[in-house]
């Protein structure tokens, strides 16, 4: 059942250098820099986000994501999934309205992965950018790089996804999208969904607590992920795989990493996702195509290499 919880709303990345740091979200991936805080963070958005920003660079010792916040249909909403989940266990923190930058109050929660995640109902709307909200043209000019439409999902790697994603499932009213199973029936991947998207966040079996697989953007059409790939070889930028299509979800993808670590995906098309629909299982002898569908065999940095 859905409990109004919409979408993925922010995330915070770990950078460890701010201008170099830039020059990867913003000037290549095309995100949009809306505004700084007195403690250096830089706030971006995709292009048509109606929301002030979904991603939050701050500057670290260590990359690596410190949270990411889903977006609820009121405060109301967020009131009763906090009682929700302190019910369920999780420890909950209050975070005050404008510790984000026009930002309402969030309730922040762990979860057995080792994550931190968030919920909140108020952010300051900026539109979508470039083209106005009546008569809006079908692209705004002046987009750079990959021209990243939107802030898309999160994948994790920790303990006890199963834990994670009962959180996710049971108190929050996500959907098990995929999953992958390995013979004895112990499912290493779940891919979950509150949309009727592919996806909305992603969890994998893995020993370390608290890892960030890749943080994703959607683009519209498999040629601008081409093209995306173009711009990675013209800014020699360090490439993990692609381009390439997955088995699980079926999207069209290339991944890549940002200047200290941290893997960025954009990705187009992908399978969609209805609360009558059963999940999608892979089976783990078949890892190889489920991730990789056309070469059919992993790319060990891409299981190895987190931050």
């Amino acid at each position: 059942m859905k409990k109004g919880v919409m979408r993925p709303g922010h995330i915070q990345l770990r950078v460890l250098d701010m201008e170099e740091a830039l020059k990867h979200y913003r000037d290549l991936l095309g995100l949009i820099e809306m505004d700084r805080d007195q403690q250096g963070r830089v706030y971006l958005k995709g292009w048509t986000e109606v929301d002030k920003f979904s991603v939050v660079l701050r500057e670290a010792d260590a990359p690596g994501m410190d949270f990411v916040g889903f977006k609820c249909l009121s405060e109301d909403v967020v009131d009763s999934l906090r009682a929700e989940l302190i019910e369920f266990g999780c420890e909950v923190e209050d975070i005050p309205a404008g510790e984000l930058l026009d930002c309402g109050r969030r309730v922040r929660f762990n979860s057995p992965s080792g994550h931190y995640f968030e919920l909140f109902a108020s952010k300051q709307q900026t539109g979508k950018w470039g083209i106005g909200e009546v008569n809006p043209e079908a692209w705004p000019q002046g987009l750079t790089g990959m021209k990243a439409v939107r802030f898309d999902h999160c994948l994790l790697y920790g303990p006890n996804i199963a834990g994670t994603a009962d959180i996710f499932c049971k108190v929050l009213g996500f959907d098990l999208a995929e999953q992958v199973i390995e013979p004895d029936g112990n499912i290493i991947a779940r891919f979950l969904t509150t949309s009727s998207k592919a996806h909305d966040v992603a969890f994998i079996e893995h020993p370390e607590q608290g890892k960030l697989h890749h943080a994703s953007f959607w683009l519209e059409t498999w040629e601008d992920v081409l093209r995306a790939a173009d711009l990675i070889s013209m800014n020699d930028v360090s490439l993990d795989i692609g381009p390439t299509r997955h088995g699980l979800t079926h999207g069209k993808t290339i991944y890549f990493f940002d200047p200290c670590g941290n893997r960025s995906e954009v990705f187009c098309g992908g399978d969609y996702h209805y609360p009558d629909h059963p999940p999608v299982t892979w089976q783990a002898e078949q890892l190889g195509k489920a991730i990789f569908y056309h070469d059919r065999q992993l790319n060990e940095r891409f299981l190895t290499v987190l931050t």
